[in-house]
């Protein structure tokens, strides 16, 4: 009997667009002679709009919208009630970036549910979202970041004159100054003086009610791909660079024409520390399945975990899977088919935990 495969994507999230594209190569990656395939778009709104059951090819990712004049809940309770095969072989593929897809929201669904699906859980997933969360935890580790701080909203509001003053004590201009749960390319802005840090804040919040500073940092940006439950493994950093006669941290911020280059060049030692250094983030996070690390390194080969991806972009094209094909061979199919595996694994070591008292 084939399993059936929910891929699920869209969502009310900035990254929506970016989640049709990933959805598109992972549906068209599966061999329809081992899965059934159920694309479930989630619209701006939050409406689920189930397409059915899956026959060809994608094309065009909006061939992967639908409309619908459903409510959200009742959308939702529509899927469970006549979606989802209760005795048949179910999988989900959550291929949803951002806020309310790869923050634990849909993870926790899925829980309750008890329906095996692709990817980190309810708390690494929050985690790797919530920035200040994330390295408050690093933190405590001693993973190496730079330096940074926070700003919540309600004591923002009430005297923000004494939160600035607060932040430039502790740390030097220029700033980054970001959504503490948002993807790098919005609501992000570089700040030299007082006057820049508060526009950049005031952007910020409009985007979440916690925002992260941090110090800047001259230095190469690494990609790094973890795959794996209990052993996890790291591909070869790989990196992005611009057309341009140099590349540091405020250029990845700037419209400009990137290359890959992967495997990065970077010194056999250096490169061995950033896939060791990737691999213990994704463990501190509890991270399972997938993750990607961006972490930086300097000139003299310092590095800094910048940042993890619970679930990074996953077209034909973005780094996850290219780094894998760079590193092993593996195929974006047969990267696919590994996350598969990983999900049943970790689904069925979750139930045969006890849930009463023995």
């Amino acid at each position: 009997m084939k399993t059936n495969i929910y891929v699920i994507y869209g969502g009310k999230s900035v990254e929506h667009e970016v989640s049709l594209k990933s959805a598109s190569a992972v549906i068209n990656s599966l061999d329809k002679n081992k899965y059934n395939i159920y694309p479930i778009y989630i619209t701006i709104d939050g409406i689920w709009c189930p397409l059915g059951l899956l026959e060809g090819k994608i094309e065009d990712p909006d061939e992967l919208r639908k409309t619908s004049s459903n409510t959200v809940s009742k959308s939702i309770g529509d899927f469970l009630l006549h979606q989802i095969n209760d005795n048949e072989k179910n999988i989900v593929f959550p291929a949803l970036h951002g806020t309310n897809g790869e923050d634990g929201t849909i993870q926790g669904l899925l829980e309750l549910l008890n329906i095996p699906y692709v990817g980190n859980g309810v708390l690494s997933s929050a985690v790797g979202m919530d920035k200040v969360i994330m390295k408050d935890i690093f933190a405590k580790h001693n993973i190496p970041q730079v330096k940074y701080a926070s700003i919540q909203m309600p004591s923002w509001k009430k005297d923000k004159n004494k939160v600035y003053t607060e932040i430039e004590k502790k740390l030097d201009y220029p700033y980054y100054v970001k959504p503490a749960n948002l993807g790098s390319s919005v609501g992000i802005n570089r700040a030299e003086n007082r006057e820049e840090f508060e526009k950049a804040v005031e952007e910020a919040f409009l985007y979440d009610s916690k925002v992260i500073i941090e110090e800047e940092i001259i230095a190469r940006e690494m990609q790094i791909s973890v795959v794996g439950n209990d052993n996890p493994k790291a591909s070869v950093p790989g990196e992005f660079i611009m057309e341009r006669p140099f590349f540091d941290y405020e250029a990845k911020y700037i419209d400009g024409k990137l290359i890959p280059v992967i495997p990065a060049k970077l010194e056999p030692e250096v490169s061995d520390k950033v896939r060791e250094t990737a691999v213990d983030a994704f463990k501190i996070l509890n991270c399972h399945g997938l993750a990607r690390v961006d972490i930086f390194v300097t000139d003299d080969n310092k590095i800094y975990v910048n940042e993890v991806n619970t679930m990074p972009g996953f077209t034909n094209v973005s780094m996850t899977p290219v780094l894998w094909g760079a590193t092993d061979g593996t195929t974006y199919a047969e990267l696919v088919e590994i996350l598969i595996q990983l999900a049943f694994e970790k689904h069925e070591e979750k139930n045969n935990l006890l849930n009463t008292r023995s």
